[in-house]
C-alpha cells in the first residue's frame, strides 16, 4: 500500500467521480442492521480521508488508518476543522493495532486487493477481529477476478485542469496480479511535473475472502452487490462483505 506517494496530492482530483455521500449512506444501512449501536468506526486504508470526513460529519467517532504518510497528511488537513476530528494512524493493515476497540471497521474502494499476499490478508482479518468490540461489524468491498482480468491491455486517461494521468492495465493469470502503470503530470505554475507509480491488485476469489473471514472468527458473513443490500449478481465487478464478531447476544447482523 506504499504506492500512493506521488498520487497523494492529486488523488482527490482524479477520483472526483466517487460519491462519498452515497458510500456513507450505504455503510449506514449496514450499521442500522447491526444489533448493537455503532458510535466508534475505524476507516481502514482511509487514503485522503474523504469517507472518513463524511462519516465523522455524521456524528461517528472516527479512526483513520493508512500506510501512506502523504495520504494521511491530506486526510488530517481535510478533517482538521471538524468538531470531533478523527484520529489517524500510519500502519500497514496486517499490523493494525489501535488503542481501543471499535464498533465497526470499514475498508473501502477495493483496498483489500492491494494486500498482495494471502498470508498478510489473513493476518489483516485477524487484526480487524481483535480491534472490534463483541458484536462489532467488519464491512469491506473487493474487486472481483472478472473485473481485474478485464483490465488487461486497457489504457485509461484521467484529466483535470491541473492533473493529467495515463494508466495502463496488465493482468497476469499465473500471478493473479493486475498491474497498473501510471504516468501522472501535475501543473506547477507554468510547468508540469511528472510522476510515475505502479499499483498492483491481487485477484482474490470471493470464496477465499469468506474463508479468511471464517478463519479469523467472524460469523454472520454475507455478500452484497456493489452498493446494494441484495446479493451479488453474476459478473459483478465489486462485491461487499459484511461480517460480525461474535458477542454476548449482540452479534446478529440481520439479513
Amino acid at each position: 500500500m506504499d504506492c500512493y506517494d506521488a498520487l497523494a496530492g492529486s488523488y482527490d482530483a482524479l477520483t472526483w467521480d466517487v460519491d462519498y455521500v452515497q458510500w456513507a449512506d450505504y455503510l449506514e444501512k449496514h450499521f442500522a442492521r447491526l444489533a448493537r449501536s455503532v458510535e466508534n468506526v475505524v476507516d481502514l486504508a482511509c487514503g485522503t480521508g474523504s469517507l472518513t470526513r463524511e462519516l465523522a460529519m455524521r456524528g461517528y467517532r472516527l479512526t483513520g488508518v493508512d500506510l501512506s504518510p502523504d495520504m494521511l497528511a491530506v486526510a488530517e488537513e481535510k478533517c482538521r476543522e471538524l468538531p470531533q476530528a478523527p484520529v489517524f494512524f500510519c500502519q500497514p493493515m496486517e499490523r493494525l493495532r489501535l488503542p481501543e476497540r471499535a464498533d465497526a471497521c470499514v475498508c473501502c474502494l477495493d483496498s483489500v486487493n492491494y494486500v498482495l499476499q494471502p498470508k498478510k490478508l489473513r493476518e489483516t482479518f485477524f487484526r480487524v477481529f481483535d480491534s472490534l468490540e463483541p458484536g462489532g461489524l467488519f464491512l469491506f468491498d473487493a474487486d472481483t477476478p472478472e473485473k481485474l482480468r478485464a483490465m488487461d491491455g486497457q489504457v485509461f486517461l484521467d484529466e483535470t485542469e491541473d492533473v493529467f494521468c495515463v494508466w495502463r492495465g496488465e493482468y497476469s493469470e499465473k500471478k493473479r496480479l493486475c498491474s497498473f502503470w501510471m504516468d501522472i503530470f501535475q501543473r506547477e505554475g507554468n510547468h508540469w511535473r511528472r510522476g510515475e507509480e505502479l499499483h498492483r491488485e491481487y485477484a482474490y476469489t470471493m470464496d477465499e475472502l469468506e474463508e479468511y473471514l471464517r478463519e479469523a472468527g467472524f460469523i454472520q458473513i454475507s455478500r452484497h452487490g456493489e452498493l446494494r443490500m441484495g446479493k451479488p449478481k453474476e459478473g459483478e465487478q465489486r462485491v461487499f462483505f459484511a461480517a460480525v464478531k461474535p458477542g454476548t447476544g449482540k452479534g446478529d447482523h440481520h439479513g
